[in-house]
């Protein structure tokens, strides 16, 4: 092998001698009739029988040698390395473990609406056309001119007349199944990767739901914290009118009032706009006028994670990344084809008369079939080039395949080890909130028989504050991590019925 060749390129189809086929004679109908037709015949042999003989195409390389190249340093264990996730395979309907029928209408919403899923359905229309077009000259190309007219000038008599011409490239080399191949695969590529982005822009609606829900609880929060706020300017006020407070303690009391309002004023602007990210998802016109719960979900318990040996054969995005390996490999087989003579049988039938002048030969209709012969001499070394062209598309196509792979691996694992985590903090957090908010009434009471200061209250309001968002906040993560999880495994929202319908 030569060592400039990429591991993946094999060698061109080739002959040892290269036919040379004579142009046939035109034969005139009339006696010659049962001549022409038993040619035409035979001549129909003959391609057929070097369709059949043509080089039979090389086989791209399989997912197992793509892994390979693209990932030699990759060792896939047999269980994820994060802790989480189920035993079993990895199952679809996601979307359903969150019962929440809002939740899947604007989900089913965005797939129909999106402008980026609109975008993809048209880039596969695009895919299929460019797949039915490169096969086309793989069959007979029939083409119809006629003429009509009386006389052009002085000098010049009108002819009338209709031909019919067909041509018919004979893919000996396999040039044109090449590019059929290479076409199609590009083709079922276009369409895994539209897959995977309805399965990401569930995902994304379904996360945008979740953490604008998580917003609206937030600002709950801030507004519960400013009203306590309130209570305590109030309070302050009292204690200073009968001798047992101070100016200084209502003049802080206001400030935190005022620290809270603003806080309350930045979740209320984060919440509208993740109101606005849902509704751009779903298609809609950003009025911030879409309706969440007033609660986050229960988040579903353990999913099976499969195995990682078979999350690269089942995420689609991955086997997108696989089909345009074998695509491009297609391409490369195809500019190595393009360097050798292309053959291609033509056939005609024509009919002239004239009223102006008398022609010399009687016979109409008059037939005609041949062969054409094209063998590149000297292209200034274009054909080379374009085969190195293709050649590096390839080995791009391998490690774009790889990076793609990685990615999966890694999201996988990065999904469950933050699932894993946010259900220790979820719970240290629940028990943080009680005993702060415990102890914050302990230091109220406190303050209002006057044994403490405001100063203990309000650091014990900014820790029940601190806790309460902490545990919204990966409340809302766990949800978030949850979806990102499904993801990542290459599971389905839909129920298989919903899927099989498409």
């Amino acid at each position: 092998m030569d060592a400039n060749r990429h591991p993946y390129e094999k060698a061109p189809c080739g002959v040892r001698s290269r036919p040379t086929l004579r142009r046939v004679s035109r034969l005139p109908v009339g006696k010659g009739r049962a001549e022409g037709k038993s040619f035409a015949n035979l001549i129909l042999l003959v391609c057929g029988a070097l369709q059949i003989a043509g080089c039979a195409l090389n086989t791209p390389p399989d997912a197992g040698e793509i892994r390979g190249q693209a990932l030699p340093n990759l060792a896939v264990p047999s269980q994820w390395s994060a802790k989480g996730g189920a035993a079993g395979g990895v199952a679809n309907s996601w979307l359903a473990a969150f019962n929440d029928p809002k939740l899947n209408a604007v989900v089913f919403e965005a797939i129909a609406n999106n402008p980026d899923l609109r975008v993809a359905a048209a880039r596969v229309e695009q895919a299929a056309g460019y797949a039915r077009l490169a096969g086309a000259t793989l069959y007979p190309q029939v083409n119809v001119m006629g003429r009509g007219g009386g006389q052009m000038s002085s000098d010049s008599s009108g002819l009338q007349g209709v031909g019919i011409f067909v041509s018919w490239e004979l893919d000996v080399w396999g040039r044109v199944r090449a590019e059929r191949e290479s076409a199609q695969l590009q083709y079922v590529s276009v369409e895994l990767d539209t897959e995977y982005a309805r399965q990401s822009i569930a995902a994304l609606v379904a996360k945008s739901w979740f953490l604008a829900t998580e917003a609206q609880l937030q600002k709950g929060v801030a507004g519960e914290m400013a009203r306590s706020a309130e209570r305590l300017v109030s309070l302050a006020r009292d204690r200073l009118r009968i001798g047992n407070g101070n100016e200084y303690d209502v003049t802080i009391a206001q400030a935190s009032l005022q620290s809270y309002r603003d806080v309350a004023q930045q979740l209320d602007l984060s919440y509208q706009q993740a109101l606005r990210a849902l509704e751009t998802l779903a298609g809609r016109y950003p009025a911030a006028a879409a309706e969440v719960p007033d609660r986050l979900a229960a988040k579903p318990g353990p999913i099976p994670a499969g195995m990682p040996s078979e999350l690269l054969e089942r995420r689609p995005d991955v086997v997108a990344a696989e089909r345009r390996v074998a695509a491009a490999f297609y391409r490369v087989e195809e500019a190595k084809a393009a360097r050798l003579p292309k053959i291609s049988l033509v056939g005609s039938g024509t009919s002239v008369s004239s009223d102006l002048l008398v022609l010399q030969d009687h016979s109409n209709p008059v037939w005609g079939l041949g062969a054409n012969l094209l063998a590149p001499i000297y292209t200034g070394g274009a054909l080379e080039s374009q085969v190195e062209i293709r050649s590096a598309e390839q080995k791009l196509a391998v490690a774009e395949y790889g990076r793609v792979g990685a990615r999966a691996f890694g999201e996988v694992e990065n999904a469950l080890s933050s699932e894993f985590t946010l259900d220790e903090r979820a719970s240290i957090l629940a028990r943080a909130v009680a005993e702060n908010e415990r102890a914050l009434e302990l230091a109220n009471v406190r303050y209002r028989v006057g044994s403490g200061d405001l100063r203990a209250v309000q650091q014990q309001q900014l820790a029940v504050y601190a806790a309460r968002t902490a545990l919204l906040r990966v409340q809302g993560e766990q949800l978030v991590q949850r979806v990102n999880l499904h993801l990542a495994l290459g599971g389905n929202f839909e129920t298989p019925a919903v899927a099989a319908s498409r």
